[in-house]
């Protein structure tokens, strides 16, 4: 599985896992050179505490697109270390 925004790969595996619908990455699969921390967090009544990272690629920002869990709750382990996408990033095979 492939995530691109700009028309530029950011994240690239075979070992997904899909929860609601979306793909988590291994983090080790990110294209660290696009990645930036952001100060945004969220929170999953059953996930957890959500961490963001914004994405900059060929100059432009896409703010706040993928999100990851530091520390997952018990029911949310297998997501544990890895980041999925949104704001218009596109999940290819």
């Amino acid at each position: 599985m492939k995530a691109v925004w700009n028309n530029t790969v950011v994240a690239e595996s075979d070992d997904t896992v899909v929860v609601e619908n979306n793909h988590y990455f291994p983090a080790d699969s990110l294209k660290k050179e696009f990645f930036e921390d952001s100060i945004a967090h969220t929170s999953c009544p059953w996930k957890g505490r959500a961490s963001y990272y914004s994405l900059r690629v060929n100059g432009e920002l896409n703010k706040d697109a993928a999100w990851f869990y530091p520390e997952t709750s018990p029911a949310a382990q297998n997501i544990q270390g890895r980041v999925a996408f949104w704001k218009g990033v596109k999940i290819e095979k």
